[in-house]
């Protein structure tokens, strides 16, 4: 037992003693996580609106007025009908609103099921769909709120003030420990073989699999450091809630870092330089995470052959137990399946890695 601490002692001062390593081990996951939590954002934000007002009614004031007080527009002022074409090629506007003639009159007629004419259309300038579908969905928002009865209710659940954080931080959560893990430690472990330390490290006394492990621990230890910084970040400086059993959320987590460390083992089997463990990383893991995880692209849009694909991607399940957790606030039973996935893939990845690394040996 104390060869196996010397071992964990020594690769511990061996990454403490690499500035580099640690630099990016402990401030990528901060930067990452204010970058995605305060740059890149998919909220649309400052929106310039104008609008078309034949006749300026006092229903038309209003709805104009509810336009200039929301935050999310900045209202560029009244044109004419025929400057509508011009205004959002010039850039002035992102989209106009236009307020039909008889406004008031489509809109009592509309109440009572007489008419299906719009009393108002907005006009987008498309050529940024994101702008143009979120700045629609905004102002159909606030102009229906100026229908009075005629407007359905609108309610949104679990992100109302649509934060994209909310959407980003379980999804970075998921790629940085698949850095931090399974990149590092293959990296790692591929080093001491290009430089010939691992047969030197074999021949000792302590068992080549305790020898590993000794490797990967520090690793697990400097994780939980960026799964404590990430939760605290998240909550305190995103106002991401953590709805959820923070139990749950630490015990999954700690569960997806030991996946983690097995499929960075299993890489370090495959290859005996550095390059091509961070190519076959790169392949395996950064690609399927960001693409088929659902953290940038939601997967009930993706293709079925893609949809099946990304059931194999353990970022998937990872990241869609902690927005059930962190962001709705359900119980541990409701990502129960996807732990017992996780944990199938541990056991599995866990089992290969161990028995080609035992083949190597041989």
């Amino acid at each position: 037992m104390g060869g196996f601490l010397s071992f964990v002692k020594k690769e511990a001062l061996h990454i403490l003693r690499d500035s580099r390593t640690m630099l990016i081990a402990l401030l990528m996951p901060v930067v990452q996580i204010l970058l995605f939590g305060f740059a890149i954002s998919t909220e649309v934000n400052n929106i310039n609106v104008a609008v078309v007002a034949p006749h300026p009614t006092e229903s038309v004031r209003q709805a104009v007025e509810r336009i200039r007080a929301n935050d999310y527009f900045t209202f560029v002022g009244t044109i004419a009908g025929t400057q509508i074409d011009r205004t959002l090629r010039s850039g002035a506007a992102d989209a106009v609103v236009v307020f039909a003639p008889d406004y008031d009159r489509l809109l009592v007629d509309r109440a009572q099921g007489q008419v299906q004419e719009p009393a108002v259309q907005i006009v987008a300038d498309a050529s940024n769909t994101n702008t143009a579908t979120a700045g629609a969905a905004y102002l159909q928002s606030v102009l229906s709120g100026s229908t009075a009865a005629a407007a359905p209710e609108t309610r949104l659940l679990f992100n109302p003030r649509m934060k994209s954080a909310y959407e980003f931080v379980p999804g970075i959560m998921g790629l940085i420990f698949i850095i931090i893990c399974a990149i590092m430690t293959s990296v790692s472990i591929v080093r001491e073989k290009e430089t010939g330390t691992m047969e030197v490290l074999f021949v000792s006394p302590v068992r080549p699999i305790r020898i590993i492990l000794a490797k990967m621990i520090p690793y697990f230890v400097l994780s939980c450091l960026n799964l404590a910084s990430i939760l605290l970040l998240a909550r305190y400086v995103l106002d991401v809630p953590m709805e959820g059993s923070l139990v749950g959320i630490v015990g999954i987590s700690l569960l997806y870092l030991t996946l983690a460390l097995a499929l960075g083992l299993f890489i370090s089997t495959v290859t005996d330089r550095q390059v091509t463990a961070l190519i076959i990383s790169a392949m395996l893991m950064l690609l399927p995470i960001i693409m088929l995880s659902g953290m940038v692209f939601p997967i009930e849009n993706m293709p079925g052959i893609l949809r099946g694909i990304s059931c194999v991607v353990p970022a998937r399940w990872y990241i869609d137990a902690i927005r059930k957790l962190m962001i709705e606030g359900l119980p541990f039973s409701a990502v129960l399946t996807n732990f017992l996935i996780l944990l199938a893939m541990t056991v599995v990845l866990v089992g290969v890695a161990l028995r080609k690394f035992n083949d190597k040996l041989e």
